[in-house]
């Protein structure tokens, strides 16, 4: 048996990748959950509803921020979600040249078809947690991003 395949490395050690591998994990888990209720939509789709269902006919360039992706993947992700007719792309009365994202009805029902879905998930993936550990566990991510941003 290979001894250095028992010893964890110094980067296992660190966070960084337990972040990583539990986004992925919670992205395939959503996923599943989602096609199980007969959704085709992506953790990244609900997450671009959700901002919309607090914000309907926000500018494509603040959802892009506050959803803290770049324009380009934000495009490509409108396009998609424009294609299943869950948004509309609306030119600006002010500037026609701004496109502003819309909800469509067929996305609001959607976003109201997976939000049960998703505190589900959440339930699932905080079982066993107590509310300290939840709240810890927050704190400590924020910090993280806090040093990211600092650096």
């Amino acid at each position: 048996m290979n001894h250095e395949m028992q010893i964890p490395s110094k980067f296992e050690k660190s966070i960084a990748p337990w972040i990583g591998k539990t986004e992925k994990m919670m992205g395939m888990f959503m996923r599943d959950a989602f096609a199980k209720a007969g959704v085709e939509i992506t953790k990244e789709q609900f997450i671009v509803l959700a901002k919309l269902e607090q914000q309907d006919g926000i500018m494509q360039k603040d959802l892009a921020y506050i959803t803290e992706r770049n324009k380009g993947s934000l495009a490509r992700l409108v396009n998609t979600m424009e294609k299943k007719n869950y948004v509309a792309r609306i030119p600006s009365e002010v500037d026609k040249r701004i496109n502003c994202i819309h909800l469509t009805r067929h996305g609001r029902e959607v976003f109201e078809k997976v939000q049960p879905i998703v505190w589900d998930c959440i339930n699932q993936m905080q079982k066993g947690l107590s509310e300290e550990e939840i709240r810890k566990a927050i704190h400590i991510i924020k910090r993280l991003q806090q040093n990211i941003r600092l650096d």
